[in-house]
């Protein structure tokens, strides 16, 4: 029998910085809450709170229908890039 693995307990970013509204225009900030397939990543992978997660959800689809973040991987390995406008 080993000893059970520790896991470091995730904080929510926007809460430690506190941060109350998350701006969608703002691709940057919202791009480490993507993964690299285009999805919104779960809370349990970005340690957000629930509050925040709702409004970062939100944020994200507004840039997407924006056309400020990509819907679509293909997008991404198109422009080579990180699949933001500038």
């Amino acid at each position: 029998m080993g000893r059970p693995m520790l896991t470091r307990r995730k904080f929510c970013s926007f809460c430690v910085d506190n941060i109350e509204v998350i701006d969608y225009k703002d691709p940057l900030k919202l791009r480490p809450y993507i993964s690299n397939r285009g999805k919104i990543e779960p809370r349990r992978r970005t340690g957000t709170c629930a509050k925040h997660q709702r409004a970062l959800a939100v944020a994200i689809k507004r840039a997407r229908h924006l056309a400020l973040l990509p819907y679509v991987p293909s997008h991404i390995h198109k422009t080579e890039g990180v699949g933001i406008r500038d």
